[in-house]
């Protein structure tokens, strides 16, 4: 069962220094074979029947009712092999029965199992203002943007007891709103603002659907009892539509708001925003169609709102606003299985766990403009890398209302904040130590595949933080390259030309084919267990440069310690510089058996 909304604080880790950008796609000379990778085309947009979201959001108004003529009616038409509308709230037609059972049973379980601190939760994110409930998303610096926002509610934590009977809603501040866009964080605040602007309604997509709220389907779906004053009689529920959800777009629309000016808590605010998005569910208010259709909105409107020129110098002045203001610390964690927990409710909170109903292992599509949506999580990459990041996270085809022509309903932005989740082009990054934030140092905790290689360059820090399976092989030419888990660097060849590999993986870090390190390069083992090697080669090991070791994780350091084995070390051995050892330790690196081993040449 998904978390209430308070969740853990973010870890730094302090291990690093910071990292910035190159030129991406410059076809790195370590590279993958052409007929290997993914087309450079499959990148590429397509239009829908009413042409890309980001050149006509904002003809969602009154004047456009149609899939064809309003974006954020047609890019939920898959709801349309589902479902017919009627000509109001109550006679449209079920096409596809097993989806809408599903979609209300999902509801009827949710509501019969919430425990009591899911319904105050369901409670307190009904009555917000969505976008004070998504300021829970800052984490640690969230009371910090409250004070600098004088961000405000009147719904207070503890429900009041005439709550039964009583609707309350929220008048936000002394102001009335709830931030203040002349605050010292006013410019973020415009910012939520712009982009839960005018055009990001959800009704004109509810009074095409005519889709009911999950209550009016099943009397078995049980509502949260202090909502009963906010449910509309059915009197009025032909303006009571439920599909899609909007409280989930509008927590979307200020999550992804937040995180462009905030990216230190991107991933944060999209699982907020999941979270606020599946109280939904827990509240009865919305089925799981609903709310799955309001991601999908809010991640078409948001990025059309980013897109759009005339936003640009506000964007710009809220991300520097925020940088200078808060106090932020990057999330360095690079704890794989609290990063795929995380990963897995995201997953649950914005799919529902329904059955696929189409087709299968088709390619995603990235829409027009969707790259402005991770821009400054990634400062450091260019437009067709951001792309390719969006292109390699995204969820699988099939799922119910997320197939839509231009690929919005397949993004999956959680995952696209933890960097490529394949390498399915060459990639070349360049980070520098001296950049703010991201630009300086990064940490990619998605599992990669794909036939692409990596190179690095520049002077900062990249972390990867998964179980990679790429085949293209790595080439470090300058910054340093951290592999915290034992396949981190994939399955080929790497090569250390100049800058530093760096080895904190739990167990031996794997390299599938050769290791080539070249004078003026480190390779930086950190040694935890004296009783296997840290580093392991399937093919030859090349090394000219400095191997630098650290073993003051050890209680004792044993006259013999294995480093590293491979099929053969040819040549001289490399320079060596050891931290940590204890007084009148002589260390002498020493090949035997086909392991490079330290040892105690007194």
């Amino acid at each position: 069962m998904p978390s209430a909304f308070p969740r853990r604080k973010v870890v730094a880790c302090a291990v690093l220094l910071p990292l910035l950008v190159g030129p991406a796609f410059a076809q790195p000379a370590f590279a993958a074979k052409d007929d290997d990778l993914v087309d450079a085309s499959a990148i590429e947009p397509r239009a829908a029947a009413y042409g890309a979201f980001v050149d006509t959001y904002r003809q969602n108004t009154t004047d456009f009712t149609t899939p064809e003529t309003n974006p954020a009616i047609g890019v939920l038409s898959e709801m349309l092999e589902y479902w017919t509308p009627g000509t109001t709230w109550n006679d449209g037609t079920v096409l596809n029965a097993q989806v809408h059972e599903q979609n209300i049973a999902a509801i009827e379980r949710i509501t019969q199992n919430r425990t009591d601190e899911e319904a105050d939760a369901a409670y307190l994110a009904d009555r917000r203002h969505q976008s004070y409930s998504m300021i829970e998303g800052l984490e640690e610096d969230a009371q910090e943007f409250r004070d600098l926002a004088n961000a405000g509610t009147t719904i207070p934590d503890e429900i009041p007891a005439d709550a039964l009977t009583t609707k309350y809603d929220d008048r936000g501040n002394e102001n009335g709103a709830w931030a203040d866009v002349d605050s010292e964080l006013g410019s973020v605040v415009q910012l939520v603002n712009t982009v839960r602007g005018p055009w990001a309604t959800s009704n004109r997509a509810k009074e095409y659907y005519q889709y009911m709220r999950p209550f009016r389907w099943s009397d078995d779906v049980v509502l949260v009892p202090e909502l009963e004053p906010v449910k509309k009689p059915e009197s009025e529920a032909a303006s009571d539509g439920g599909f899609p959800s909007g409280h989930t777009n509008a927590a979307f629309l200020a999550g992804i708001a937040l995180a462009t000016a905030v990216p230190e808590h991107y991933d944060d605010l999209l699982l907020q925003a999941s979270d606020l998005g599946y109280s939904r569910a827990e509240a009865g208010m919305h089925s799981a169609l609903d709310i799955i259709g309001g991601r999908i909105l809010a991640t078409g409107l948001a990025a059309a709102t980013l897109a759009d020129d005339e936003n640009a110098e506000l964007i710009a002045e809220a991300t520097a606003d925020a940088d200078t203001a808060l106090d932020t610390e990057l999330d360095l964690d690079t704890d794989r299985d609290a990063y795929q927990a995380r990963l897995a409710e995201y997953l649950a909170n914005t799919t529902f766990g329904l059955d696929p109903v189409g087709e299968a292992g088709v390619a995603p599509v990235v829409p027009e403009g969707a790259e402005e949506l991770i821009r400054t999580r990634y400062p450091y990459l260019d437009d067709a890398q951001l792309r390719w990041v969006l292109y390699s996270t995204a969820l699988e085809s099939g799922l119910p209302v997320a197939d839509d022509a231009e690929g919005w309903g397949r993004l999956n932005l959680f995952a696209a904040a933890n960097g490529f989740g394949a390498f399915d082009r060459d990639v070349a990054v360049s980070l520098d130590a001296t950049a703010d934030g991201y630009g300086a140092v990064d940490v990619w905790r998605n599992d990669i595949d794909g036939a692409g290689s990596l190179t690095l360059d520049g002077t900062g820090t990249l972390i990867l933080a998964g179980e990679n399976s790429f085949t293209g092989g790595v080439r470090v030419k300058g910054g340093e390259l951290v592999a915290t888990t034992a396949t981190a660097l994939g399955t080929a060849d790497v090569e250390l030309q100049r800058g530093v590999v760096r080895e904190q993986a739990d167990g031996t870090l794997e390299v599938g084919g050769e290791l080539t390190q070249k004078k003026g390069a480190t390779l930086a083992l950190t040694i935890e267990d004296a009783s296997a090697p840290a580093l392991s080669v399937d093919g030859k090991a090349k090394l000219r440069g400095t191997l630098a070791v650290d073993v003051s994780a050890l209680a004792e350091v044993p006259a013999e310690l294995p480093l590293i084995e491979a099929a053969k070390f040819p040549g001289a051995l490399p320079s060596l510089e050891v931290t940590g050892l204890p007084e009148g330790y002589h260390p002498e690196l020493r090949v035997e058996g086909g392991v490079l081993t330290l040892v105690d040449a007194r």
